[in-house]
């Protein structure tokens, strides 16, 4: 549980001021601005495999962070690809067998598509767990775009580290889980949520990196 405590301490450790700001407009701009929050992102676990105690690191905008911005959102949406084309056809397939059928054909479209998501974001989101955080770690220590898209590699590594792995995802999840639920606080709160919940991510991603290196994890 080590892991997980240190990830959630994380976004406020060192001189962690300073990367807040940039990285809140960025998530508020993020229609417009996901490439260098995404590179940002790898910037963070870059950091945090090299020096965790430092905190997360200042905004540099250059070249190498929209490089690796670009390339993390590729994979990300090559990973998400297939679920949102099986978005449609799987919420058709539930309206035409009248699962949760409603008052009315504008009700029952929209349970038909709730469902759907609820039934795709499982599969999803264990893609995600199982490929995005070793492979992130890979990424930000080489530099070298194909090690995000190596998912072969990311499942070789959880098989030899499940243990380490096990408590990324939950560092992760719960990160993310708590980042949304600021939501219901206030209508800005999902910003910072959403920003917290990155930069505990990247610890936790590095973590992978730094354990690979020692015996599995206890």
């Amino acid at each position: 549980m080590k892991l997980v405590a240190e990830s959630f301490s994380w976004p406020f450790r060192g001189r962690w001021q300073p990367s807040w700001l940039p990285g809140l407009l960025t998530v508020l701009l993020l229609p417009v601005a996901f490439i260098p929050l995404l590179g940002y992102a790898i910037a963070a676990t870059r950091s945090a495999e090299i020096d965790a105690a430092s905190g997360p690191p200042r905004w540099t905008v250059s070249f190498r962070l929209l490089s690796d911005g670009f390339w993390t959102a590729l994979v990300i949406t090559l990973l998400t690809a297939p679920f949102a084309l099986a978005f449609n056809p799987l919420a058709a397939l539930f309206f035409n067998a009248q699962v949760l059928t409603g008052n009315d054909v504008a009700v029952s479209q929209l349970y038909a598509h709730v469902a759907a998501a609820f039934l795709l974001a499982l599969p999803w989101g264990l893609v995600f767990l199982l490929h995005m955080p070793h492979a992130t770690a890979r990424f930000a220590r080489t530099g070298t775009p194909t090690d995000l898209f190596d998912i072969a590699a990311s499942i070789r590594s959880v098989a030899r580290d499940f243990a380490t792995w096990n408590l990324a995802a939950a560092a992760i999840v719960t990160a993310w889980a708590i980042g949304l639920a600021c939501a219901g606080l206030l209508c800005v709160g999902i910003v910072p949520g959403v920003f917290y919940a990155i930069l505990v991510s990247a610890h936790a991603s590095a973590a992978l990196n730094v354990e690979s290196k020692n015996s599995p994890a206890r």
